[in-house]
């Protein structure tokens, strides 16, 4: 992918996760491998855990320390409400937006 993509990614990953984590709970490699199977494939998995880390300082995400068969627990992370308010804001700012650039695109000023 391009650096014009990477650009616009800082400013929508923590949406896309928090999209993810309102379909399932799941943990940051997990987060990762889905956004890669879906073309993402400059994701660090690093970026991801740095990211989920952040959802937490802010009180999005719920954790819960889940066994693994491979070393030690998992952190699980889940959308509480106050994630859902903040992902119904963040697909309202899309929205406007993407409705903007699509009258820019169409020659609208």
């Amino acid at each position: 992918m391009g650096k014009q993509i990477t650009e616009m990614l800082k400013g929508t990953l923590e949406g896309i996760v928090l999209a993810i984590l309102a379909a399932r709970s799941a943990y940051g490699y997990e987060i990762t491998a889905w956004l890669r199977e879906q073309g993402f494939s400059d994701i660090a998995e690093g970026t991801i855990y740095a990211l989920l880390v952040r959802l937490e300082k802010r009180d999005l995400v719920d954790v819960a320390k889940v066994p693994s068969e491979k070393g030690p627990p998992r952190k699980v992370y889940s959308l509480n409400a106050k994630g859902r308010e903040y992902l119904d804001e963040f697909w309202s700012t899309w929205s406007f937006l993407a409705e903007r650039l699509e009258q820019l695109h169409e020659g609208g000023i």
